[in-house]
């Protein structure tokens, strides 16, 4: 992956460069920077010095691309540093790209909308599954997954999130609700009464046993129910399974008489004025 140069400063060790000649690498996947983080890093920097270098490569002369090392570059900066330590390594572009994204998932604060578009621009860019992404970052499958799904919600849910209004465990129930205008009226109930995640999921699930759709009414099982309800005369219903294989046909009845007309109807029985099986039932 890395090529080996003729210079010290390519062979790994580091090298004093301006900061003004080292320009930000377009593949950071963090958005905004935490300014109380970066001004303690800037305290420690200047009492210490700049103790890991951070990673550039060469793009001309006297022109670096930042590979690893952004918020030390930052802080860097604010203590008026003309100079910061780096090594120098060459990259494919893919390479560089790659070690940017995957050098900044290592780290703990990025927020999650930052975190899943990281996740998929990994997977897009590279080819890799949720498994393979997963393994490079460290992080189990599932935790992939969930930040990548965050996405899907609305834009403006994506900015509460980002902003540290909604946290993970409040906002991963509503990618359950079937609209964004669910979505986005369950995330503000949540933002108004300052619900806990767990009971952001008992929200959720009262807003899912409610938005619950009804079934499309089957047109020609409809019309099989008024033929057999004309037939008979009074109410039936039938009802079949998901593969239209099984199922069971229901027909009322309200009074005795009533039960002993339909079944010779089924049968083809003239009525029989002996007991019915059901003169022992108290109906």
């Amino acid at each position: 992956m890395v090529a080996v140069d003729e210079s010290p400063a390519e062979r790994g060790a580091p090298a004093e460069i301006a900061v003004e000649c080292i320009v930000p690498n377009p593949h950071q996947p963090r958005q905004t920077f935490d300014e109380q983080g970066l001004a303690a890093l800037a305290d420690s920097i200047r009492q210490h010095g700049l103790v890991q270098p951070v990673v550039v490569q060469k793009t001309g002369p006297g022109r670096y691309e930042l590979i690893a090392g952004e918020r030390r570059l930052r802080a860097a900066k604010r203590c008026g540093l003309k100079t910061v330590p780096a090594i120098i390594r060459k990259y494919t572009p893919d390479e560089a790209a790659e070690i940017a994204l995957v050098e900044n998932l290592q780290r703990k604060d990025l927020d999650a909308i930052e975190e899943g578009l990281a996740y998929e621009r990994l997977m897009k860019d590279f080819g890799l599954t949720q498994e393979q992404t997963a393994q490079k970052v460290g992080k189990s499958r599932s935790h992939v997954a969930n930040m990548v799904r965050l996405l899907q919600l609305p834009a403006d849910i994506k900015e509460w999130i980002a902003a540290g209004r909604l946290s993970m465990g409040q906002a991963r129930p509503l990618l359950q609700l079937p609209s964004a205008k669910l979505q986005r009226e369950a995330a503000l109930h949540i933002l108004k009464h300052d619900l806990s995640a767990r009971k952001a999921e008992a929200l959720v699930r009262h807003l899912m046993s409610q938005a619950k759709p009804r079934p499309e009414p089957d047109a020609h099982l409809a019309w099989l129910q008024d033929k057999l309800k004309m037939s008979l005369g009074t109410d039936v219903a039938i009802q079949v399974g998901k593969d239209r294989k099984k199922g069971k046909i229901e027909i009322s009845f309200s009074s005795e008489a009533e039960f002993e007309r339909l079944l010779s109807i089924l049968t083809e029985e003239k009525e029989d004025p002996s007991p019915s099986p059901l003169s022992s039932f108290h109906i």
